[in-house]
């Protein structure tokens, strides 16, 4: 369980503190100035005087200092709100930084490098050895690479639901193919006894799973999925877009034979681009007889030449490079058992406060924790209350989910410290809105 919170970071306060004078108010707005991300396009209109006449004026201070302690934060995500939406993730000031630069030829010999280092880190990224695609795209292009890529209207895909992500998964796979669900109540795990059942009784081309589903915090079994699959010699295409990354990943050794995943998720990269990782088999038998922008050999083979089929989105490209080095230099599996310790303080911090998971526990997910609303609390209310009185922001349900839990994500580079942060703001709403708290100050763990 999370230590109690005596202070709120530097960083949570910076817009709540009085400077003591004015030459304080102004240096901390210089250096802001000089330490921004946008200090390029800035400085040529920044007037150091009016800086120093308007802090002369004790009136003035509070504005200036709000004003730029709020604009800080707008431009670098790094201001005193707590953002633990499920994706997308608050983004480094590197990463941001790193798309702030002059036009570039997307067919250039500078490109090019760009592209090659991307395509090894992006292997990195997926632990894999396998061939790797980069779209210009959300996560849902990726998916829909992957069953156009792999998949015909005549082929049988085993669509395993439970809950919005996978629902929409199988969705996309209607158009593409002929598509069975296999359905399990939302905040369940997909059952791999049931799946191999499923498969026995017919004959599919492909199954496609959610491997970590949103909706519901709840992660599936893959590896288990994975060999029931591989059993019975069929194509597994995964959702991966909340999990690689965030959890452990083997996919060689699984036989995942295709796995996306979004930059905005456990990369904290901004939204906008997706990645395709293809074991051998599948990539092998790729098509193109249903797609043309979404070609995923395409894609694969452009990348693999340090190249695009069509225009890329740069400025992306560039963030997402970043935010792979970030991660290499944090390394892959120190990320993911950061994320790991992150969702177990969360999962304690929820007993501690009384409050209930929404998923089986057993299959909890260690990236997104889905939480149901204690009796006669209301979500509107709550949230906006949460949003506009603590400056913290968390997901609500979805679909029939809608009003019954709200979410909170500890991916990509969320820190103990704004998980805390945010469990302080949700123990004070919840309070605020009249409901008992089951053991004061639970706040966070370490």
């Amino acid at each position: 369980m999370f230590s109690a919170l005596h202070r709120r970071s530097k960083r949570h306060r910076l817009t709540d503190e009085r400077p003591a004078n004015s030459y304080t108010v102004f240096n901390r707005c210089w250096n802001f100035v000089k330490r921004s991300i946008v200090a390029s396009c800035v400085r040529p209109i920044v007037n150091r005087r009016a800086f120093l006449v308007a802090s002369a004026f004790s009136s003035c201070e509070r504005i200036v200092y709000r004003m730029l302690g709020r604009l800080r934060g707008a431009m670098t995500d790094s201001g005193p709100d707590v953002f633990l939406l499920p994706g997308p993730v608050k983004t480094d000031p590197r990463v941001l930084q790193a798309m702030m630069r002059p036009a570039m030829n997307h067919r250039g010999a500078e490109f090019k490098e760009i592209l090659a280092e991307i395509r090894a880190l992006t292997q990195y990224l997926f632990g894999t050895k396998g061939k790797v695609a980069v779209l210009s795209g959300s996560g849902t292009a990726g998916l829909e690479a992957a069953v156009t890529g792999l998949l015909r209207k005549e082929d049988r895909v085993l669509n395993l639901v439970n809950g919005k992500f996978s629902q929409r998964f199988h969705e996309l796979a209607q158009v593409y193919a002929t598509a069975t669900p296999l359905s399990f109540e939302w905040g369940t795990a997909v059952n791999p006894k049931k799946v191999s059942g499923a498969l026995e009784a017919g004959s599919f081309r492909a199954v496609t799973v959610c491997w970590n589903e949103t909706s519901t915090g709840l992660t599936n079994p893959i590896a288990e999925i994975a060999k029931v699959v591989k059993d019975h010699d069929a194509f597994l295409i995964v959702d991966g877009i909340t999990a690689v990354a965030g959890l452990e990943n083997r996919m060689d050794a699984w036989g995942i034979d295709a796995l996306v995943m979004g930059s905005q998720k456990c990369l904290a990269a901004p939204p906008g681009l997706s990645a395709v990782a293809l074991s051998t088999e599948a990539y092998d038998s790729l098509h193109s007889d249903t797609s043309f922008y979404t070609d995923l050999k395409a894609h694969v083979d452009a990348l693999a030449k340090q190249d695009t089929p069509y225009t890329p989105a740069v400025p992306l490209f560039l963030a997402f490079r970043e935010a792979l080095r970030m991660l290499k230099e944090e390394g892959l599996e120190n990320r993911i058992a950061r994320t790991t310790r992150l969702a177990e303080a969360a999962r304690a911090t929820v007993d501690a406060l009384g409050l209930q998971l929404f998923p089986d526990p057993k299959f909890a997910s260690n990236t997104v924790t889905a939480i149901r609303y204690p009796a006669g609390v209301d979500d509107s209310v709550f949230r906006r209350i949460l949003r506009e009185k603590h400056r913290t922001t968390v997901a609500g349900g979805q679909d029939h989910l809608k009003g019954r839990i709200f979410r909170i994500g500890h991916m990509g580079i969320c820190s103990h410290e704004d998980l805390e942060a945010g469990f302080r703001s949700i123990e004070a709403t919840l309070r605020e809105m009249g409901h008992p708290i089951a053991h004061a100050g639970a706040g966070t763990g370490s």
